[in-house]
This record gives C-alpha cells, sequence and structure tokens, in this order.
C-alpha cells in the first residue's frame, strides 16, 4: 500500500525561489531508490510562506531505507552542486522550521479524461 510523506517547510517570504533552484538541482535524485514512487515540490498560492514536499512510497520500510541511504545523507547533508562556495562550505538552510506528515490514501478520484 502507498504511503505519502509530506515535508512542510516554512520559509522566510522571500526565499521560495532559493528553495525550488536547491530542489531542482538535485532533480531525480530518488528517482532509483527501490520503492519510490514519486515526488512533487508544492508552492503556495496565497500569503502562506509553507512549501510541501510530498513523496510517494511503496512502503513504509522503502521510506526507511531511504532515509538511512547515503543518497539521503548527501542529499540533506551536503550542499547540492553549486550550493556552496568555493571551499565547499554547505550554504545556510533556507527553511526556518520543517514538520514530517505520514499519511496513506484512504478515498479519492482519478478524474476523468476528455
Amino acid at each position: 500500500m502507498t504511503i505519502i510523506k509530506i515535508n512542510a517547510i516554512t520559509v522566510p517570504a522571500d526565499s521560495g525561489d532559493e528553495l525550488a533552484h536547491r530542489f531542482a538541482a538535485r532533480a531525480g535524485a530518488v528517482d532509483g531508490q527501490d520503492g519510490f514512487e514519486g515526488f512533487e515540490l508544492l508552492q503556495p498560492t496565497d500569503e502562506r510562506t509553507t512549501w510541501l514536499v510530498v513523496t510517494r512510497w511503496r512502503d513504509e520500510k522503502s521510506f526507511q531505507d531511504w532515509v538511512s541511504s547515503k543518497n539521503f545523507a548527501h542529499g540533506h547533508g551536503a550542499a547540492a552542486a553549486g550550493d556552496g562556495d568555493s571551499a565547499g562550505t554547505r550554504p545556510k538552510p533556507v527553511g526556518l522550521s520543517a514538520e514530517l506528515w505520514s499519511y496513506r490514501t484512504a478515498g479519492g478520484s482519478t478524474g476523468t479524461a476528455e
């Protein structure tokens, strides 16, 4: 059964573009992870400053395997290419806070194609 992990990241009002840039620099980095089903970065369209990182996983074990992987450590503990200075110094975090939410699908609709 698919599980959904949502990382709610609150950023300063003027830092959303930097968050999007950092995610774009690592686009596809998790694609090959066993059990990974998809990813979306959701930008608020109102005055909110909380962005949502939505990932879908085959099961909890797949997500936990990724969290304990070297790829996760690299992406979350080291600067993405081009984000550090020439000495390899990690850039300051963009987010003011982050909260991880976990869900499973309990209903829905696939829509109607026309």
